[in-house]
């Protein structure tokens, strides 16, 4: 079972102070995690993490993984203008995008971002409204469909994202007649995957495109982007990514393609999000109501609103009930108040028999939970609360109010 990192008597205190839904993370496991991750890559001398800034954009939570050596992967103008008021700089930023305007590759260009083309077509459109930098990355699509062993994972071929071979290697070409000194290739085959093999048969993948491009354009690639898509098991039971077994099934694929080849100095670059974040945030919410019909339903008072996820995907995240961890159970659907019917935490999962006020937290939403929040129904987003190393807790984003839902209206006056 999935075991909160708060107890029962210090979160009881949080609801206490800050009303709840809220968005509740932990510092210390964040810590921890990025450390793992760096160690499990340390064999590689230029090993960089670039976390998803997606996946949870708050500056708290960035200063940490500043903090902790991790760059930043930015996919928008205003990432960008967060994650350059945060301090992070030149190569310290990953800009991803897809259907980028002109004034985001401005920007990118501007601050000295590594620029990741999503398509063979920005070579022109990048010429021509910010430049060619010395620096660039293509982002790689082999199509088909992506397996491990037996089970299919994904299919790239039905991704927007991303470059044929062929348009990647001509890509390269082009570029480095524009002046491009430094070339990066950069991969998302899957995502959420829960197994240690996924970053290594990508790598390897990756690697032998590597050695195509030398051969086809004399290219030595700089750096190789194994992106994200290393994931978490949301489940209650399983075994969760092994982050050392990762780095080491990389380091052989890399010691077995990349070093015979003469490219023993490519470095390596992920860009996590998931993994980093989600296991170390928790949706704090209460129960307000408890409707029998058909079906028992408890109601909460948090939504799709604060947690897409379970709504857009049918995504499972296990929920425990802090104030009745043990004891009879039942079958239930958890709901918000959304005057939609996919509004729903979880469907028919047995809980302990819940009661109005007692206190329910939804595991895993450290990453991709409050980033992916919108405000159907009128309704407002959480605040953000960080549990940091020393047990303090602290407000990192306070919850929305009426008048920011107003702010943007023209003709409209929220004061009268």
């Amino acid at each position: 079972m999935k075991t909160p990192f708060i107890s029962r008597e210090r979160l009881a205190e949080l609801t206490a102070q800050f009303p709840t839904p809220f968005h509740l993370y932990d510092e210390k496991g964040i810590r921890a995690r990025a450390r793992a991750l760096h160690e499990a890559f340390a064999w590689n001398a230029g090993f960089k993490e670039y976390f998803a800034v997606k996946a949870t954009p708050n500056p708290a939570i960035l200063k940490i993984l500043k903090e902790e050596g991790c760059g930043v992967d930015c996919a928008s103008y205003v990432e960008l203008l967060m994650s350059q008021k945060l301090g992070f700089a030149g190569d310290e930023i990953m800009f991803s995008s897809n259907n980028t305007p002109a004034e985001e590759f401005r920007l990118a260009r501007e601050l000295g971002a590594i620029i990741n083309l999503d398509a063979y077509e920005d070579v022109a459109f990048l010429k021509e409204v910010a430049g060619i930098p010395k620096v660039i990355s293509c982002r790689y699509n082999p199509g088909g469909v992506f397996e491990l062993g037996t089970s299919i994972m994904d299919h790239p071929e039905e991704a927007k994202f991303g470059m044929t071979k062929a348009q990647l290697i001509q890509a390269f070409k082009d570029l480095k007649e524009l002046g491009t000194e430094k070339f990066g290739i950069h991969a998302l085959l899957a995502s959420n995957t829960v197994s240690n093999d996924y970053y290594p048969a990508l790598a390897r993948q990756l690697f032998e495109l590597a050695v195509e491009v030398l051969e086809a354009t004399g290219i030595k690639l700089d750096f190789i982007n194994l992106s994200g898509g290393v994931g978490v098991n949301y489940q209650p039971d399983g075994e969760e990514n092994d982050i050392a077994v990762i780095g080491q099934g990389v380091r052989q694929a890399y010691e077995e393609i990349l070093t015979p080849a003469g490219l023993g100095q490519v470095k390596i670059f992920t860009e996590l999000g998931r993994f980093m974040l989600a296991p170390f945030g928790l949706l704090v919410t209460k129960v307000t109501h408890k409707k029998q019909t058909y079906r028992t339903y408890l109601g909460v008072d948090a939504s799709a609103v604060n947690l897409l996820r379970p709504a857009m995907y049918g995504a499972y995240h296990h929920i425990t009930n802090m104030d009745r961890p043990e004891g009879p159970t039942e079958i239930v659907d958890v709901v918000g108040s959304l005057c939609e019917n996919n509004d729903k935490f979880a469907i028919q999962q047995e809980l302990p028999v819940s009661q109005i006020g007692d206190t329910l937290v939804i595991h895993d939403t450290g990453a991709h939970g409050f980033s992916m929040g919108y405000q159907y129904n009128a309704k407002l987003r959480s605040s953000e609360i960080l549990l940091e190393e020393n047990g303090q807790a602290r407000m990192i984003r306070r919850a929305e109010r009426p008048e920011d839902y107003f702010a943007t209206l023209y003709g409209f006056d929220f004061e009268k």
